[in-house]
C-alpha cells in the first residue's frame, strides 16, 4: 500500500503561487511529461489492427466461400448439355432438350410442357440433388427379408 502512496505522491501535481499586481495566478506543474507519442498511437495501433483482422476473417468467412461456390456452379451450368436431367430453382424437374442461347435452355418438363429457362435459375443436376438413402426406402428391408 505505501508502494502505490509513494507512486502517487511522485505523480501529484506541486501548486506555485505567483503575485502580480494584485492578483493571484497559480501555475502547476507536473512530475511526468506529457503523454508520449507512442502512448497515444498504441490503442489508434490496436483499433486499426482489429479493423484488420475482422476483415481478414469476413474475407475468409463468407466472400471467399461464396466465390467458390459461384465458380462452381458456373462451371456445373456450361457442364449441361442436351439429355441432362435438371432441377430449377423453383423445384421443377425436367430434361434439358436443346440449347437456345448461352444462357437459355429449352428443358421438357413432361406432358408437352417446354419451357426456355435462364442456365442460371437451374440448381443443378437432379442425381446430385436427390439422396440415395430416403426415409422411405424399402430396398433395405426387402434385402433382409430374403436372408
Amino acid at each position: 500500500m505505501t508502494f502505490i502512496n509513494q507512486a502517487f505522491a511522485a505523480e501529484a501535481p506541486s501548486a506555485e503561487t505567483t503575485t502580480t499586481t494584485g492578483t493571484t495566478a497559480t501555475t502547476e506543474t507536473s512530475g511526468a511529461a506529457a503523454p508520449s507519442a507512442m502512448g497515444t498511437a498504441d490503442p489508434l495501433i490496436m483499433n486499426i489492427g482489429m479493423v484488420l483482422v475482422m476483415g481478414v476473417l469476413f474475407y475468409l468467412l463468407l466472400i471467399r466461400p461464396q466465390q467458390k461456390r459461384y465458380k462452381e456452379h458456373n462451371e456445373m451450368l456450361g457442364k449441361l448439355d442436351k439429355g441432362a436431367k435438371v432441377v430449377t430453382q423453383g423445384g421443377l424437374v425436367g430434361v434439358i432438350e436443346k440449347t437456345t442461347s448461352e444462357h437459355e435452355v429449352l428443358v421438357d418438363f413432361g406432358n408437352g410442357v417446354k419451357m426456355n429457362v435462364m442456365r442460371s435459375y437451374i440448381l443443378g443436376r437432379y442425381e446430385d440433388s436427390v439422396s440415395t438413402n430416403a426415409a422411405n426406402d424399402t430396398t433395405k428391408a426387402k434385402d433382409k427379408s430374403s436372408k
